[in-house]
């Protein structure tokens, strides 16, 4: 029996327990960096099959677990990658796996991603000997949102914050997917060249002078520079943008004052923009400032801004190449994407580094009622789904390592 072949003896195997870890991960989100559980569950599984095993990966918040596999010959170094982190959003779903949190589900699917790679370090762990190199398995808290340093105030992310910590030292190639209800179940979505955009977070905060609303002259109305700052910035954006460039401009919250009956003297808006390439994500940014200002000096006050910039998700030629040799090797189905998505995905910090490949792993099932959108409280997953990805990802490892490894038996 090939080495494939073997592998694919393992998925098999480990399917139910992949379905199984799924729906425990399902029942139990945690959100952002955040993870302990989770993590810990993680890292007891890599453990149990011979891994080496990192926890508290990561420079400021120590959230991450890398797992490492050392195959039995020499030979590159390449990297895994699924994110652990749910969303503050209110299941809507009947499952019997829903989540027992109020208020926090897996929203996005990294429940489906933790297992896919759990069961792809389960079947290489098993043939480790045959394999030529190393491969990490990266669990990666916070892709969902950042959170501000405890040292410096700067916006961090899960991605950010491993870097930072090296996890990419010595990697070769990195590949991570996401599940994507806008693909049938056993399709792979691939792209070169941009696969998702650069999505950046703002807030901005507008001060003014409180004041009695029977004399509106003698104070500077917050509230009026946010609601203005929104209108404008919209407006921008549709009449000054090149319309010929993808960009989405996106408000979110918006708070302003205290009582009904006087001025406000302190008003907040957040939101996020999505474009491809660093000039246009500039070019956006100071668009906004540039509102921004206007907006504030109208009404006699000032304002102050904060920002997570993005970073667009670039697919290297090379290893999409790679990954589409592995997709069909495994029995997907690849489907060659004409266009890039305007969602964000801070994986791009990585390809930003190293060459990478990101794909989409269809999930949708119309007969079993899933077909609900990302980040919806009714989203769900068609777990048949499940070992496809982790044959991807085996697959892909497999490819990546090189041809000693394929051609061991």
């Amino acid at each position: 029996m090939s080495l494939s072949q073997r592998l694919k003896s393992h998925l098999d195997h480990w399917e139910n327990e992949m379905i199984s870890v799924r729906r425990e991960l399902h029942r139990n989100p945690e959100c952002l960096f955040e993870v302990a559980r989770t993590a810990s569950f993680v890292a007891r599984q890599l453990e149990d099959w011979g891994l080496e095993v990192r926890r508290g990966v990561g420079k400021r918040f120590k959230a991450g677990v890398v797992g490492v596999l050392r195959g039995g010959q020499t030979g590159r170094t390449i990297m895994l990658r699924a994110d652990m982190d749910a969303l503050p959003i209110q299941e809507q779903t009947e499952a019997p796996y829903r989540s027992l949190r109020d208020g926090f589900m897996h929203a996005c699917g990294h429940d489906a991603h933790t297992a896919m790679l759990l069961g792809a370090a389960y079947a290489l762990s098993r043939e480790r000997d045959s394999l030529s190199g190393t491969v990490l398995f990266v669990f990666q808290p916070a892709e969902e949102g950042v959170l501000p340093c405890p040292i410096d105030g700067s916006l961090v992310s899960g991605s950010r914050d491993l870097i930072d910590d090296g996890v990419l030292e010595d990697v070769e190639f990195g590949f991570a997917l996401h599940v994507w209800p806008d693909l049938p179940t056993g399709t792979i979505g691939l792209k070169e060249g941009y696969m998702m955009a650069a999505s950046s977070h703002f807030t901005y905060e507008f001060r003014g002078l409180s004041g009695h609303h029977a004399a509106p002259h003698l104070a500077a109305d917050a509230l009026m520079m946010t609601a203005q700052f929104v209108i404008e910035a919209k407006t921008a954006v549709a009449s000054q943008w090149n319309p010929l460039v993808p960009a989405v401009l996106t408000f979110g919250k918006m708070q302003a004052g205290t009582v009904l009956n006087a001025i406000a003297d302190q008003g907040t808006v957040s939101g996020s923009f999505r474009t491809f390439g660093s000039d246009s994500v500039q070019r956006l940014k100071s668009l906004l400032e540039q509102r921004a200002e206007f907006a504030a000096r109208s009404f006699g006050g000032t304002y102050t801004s904060t920002f997570r910039m993005g970073t667009t998700l670039v697919n290297d030629t090379e290893t999409v190449r790679i990954a589409a040799k592995a997709a069909t090797d495994g029995g997907a189905e690849v489907q060659w994407l004409e266009a890039p998505s305007l969602a964000g995905e801070d994986f791009a910090l990585y390809a930003e580094r190293i060459p990478c490949v990101f794909a989409f792993l269809g999930i949708r099932n119309e007969g079993q009622g899933i077909v609900y959108p990302l980040h919806h409280p009714r989203f769900d997953v068609d777990e048949q789904a499940l070992k496809i990805g982790a044959q991807f990802h085996v697959s892909f490892a497999l490819e990546a390592l090189g041809r000693e490894s394929r051609q061991s038996s």
